[in-house]
């Protein structure tokens, strides 16, 4: 497909709180993109129909410019069967085996390819971001919680039940603070941005931090009001300025994340490690400390190039698009 025959990829990035959906040309160009709200408060079959209602419009906005939409690509959290096309489960949108591809397909007439929000960004980044020099690519999306995405020539693995990547839930404090998988000490629930800023208040107010991370990210005090809850950019700011308690909590999470990317090194060998999400915007004040931390924790094996993300918050749509078009040479 050459850049000027008109043909683009419907794709779109569903999260829990809203979609961010683009139309996009076979060399990655976005010549269209919109925001719109998920509304996961209404139920799974509200948000289905809102997706396809969304991805029929892009349509027509496409063909109204000019445009032949050749495929849709949707990618959303959670547990996903790329292979059948199913949203097994997804917390944040309330999807239980949801069989989304054929409902998309059978709704817009189009090719559809579904996926999982982590893999499609770490395929993008990897193909078309900061790790498109690498063959062996691990992406890491840092924010309400980790997930990761290994990517080999191109091809982001899946898991033999659409659930590889959860590198949030590798345990690294054993008896540490309950993660909301059910389980206490997972990297996540210390090193995400809302254990982060969790903990930072909850210290602040003088308890423990240790708070299930289903919380919204406020403390768990009792009655008496703690202050006012600090962000993890807010913490990092504190820690950089030499605040005390900010550099303790931020300290807290960088080690914990060295003990996660050690792991995920040990386990995948990578060439690159690119960092995205909102904790990644910290830049040198994360980079710095996080290479020294890792380097430590490294025997035998090499040490990966850790970069920040490229590509944004367009990363997710641009991942859509890939697995749509990767969709359409596979048939």
């Amino acid at each position: 497909m050459s850049e000027r025959d008109g043909r683009v990829v419907v794709a779109l990035d569903v999260g829990g709180t809203g979609m961010k959906c683009a139309l996009i040309r076979p060399d990655g160009a976005v010549v269209h993109a919109e925001r719109h709200l998920t509304g996961a408060d209404r139920g799974a079959e509200a948000v289905v129909d809102t997706i396809l209602a969304v991805a029929d419009g892009l349509v027509s906005t496409a063909r109204t410019a000019g445009l032949t939409p050749t495929a849709l690509g949707i990618v959303v959290p959670g547990i996903v069967d790329q292979t059948r096309g199913v949203a097994v489960w997804s917390a944040n949108i309330g999807f239980r085996n949801v069989p989304l591809r054929d409902l998309a397909t059978d709704r817009l007439g189009l090719p559809t390819a579904l996926g999982h929000d982590v893999r499609a960004g770490g395929l993008a980044e990897a193909r078309l971001g900061a790790g498109r020099d690498a063959g062996h690519v691990l992406f890491v999306a840092i924010g309400t919680g980790i997930a990761a995405a290994h990517v080999v020539a191109g091809a982001a693995a899946t898991g033999a039940h659409g659930a590889a990547g959860e590198l949030g839930h590798i345990l690294v404090r054993p008896g540490g603070p309950r993660c909301g998988c059910g389980r206490s000490g997972c990297l996540e629930a210390i090193a995400s941005a809302s254990a982060v800023a969790r903990r930072y208040t909850a210290l602040a107010a003088g308890t423990t931090g240790d708070a299930d991370t289903t919380s919204d990210g406020g403390s768990a005090a009792g009655p008496t009001p703690g202050p006012t809850v600090v962000t993890a950019a807010e913490v990092a700011d504190r820690a950089a300025a030499g605040e005390e308690l900010a550099t303790r909590v931020w300290r807290e999470a960088v080690e914990a994340l060295a003990d996660g990317l050690a792991t995920g090194q040990a386990l995948y060998d990578v060439q690159t490690i690119v960092l995205g999400g909102g904790l990644a915007q910290a830049g040198p004040g994360l980079f710095d400390p996080l290479r020294t931390a890792l380097r430590e924790r490294l025997t035998f094996h090499r040490e990966p190039r850790l970069v920040p993300a490229a590509l944004g918050d367009e990363a997710g749509c641009l991942g859509a698009a890939l697995l749509a078009l990767d969709q359409l040479e596979d048939s």
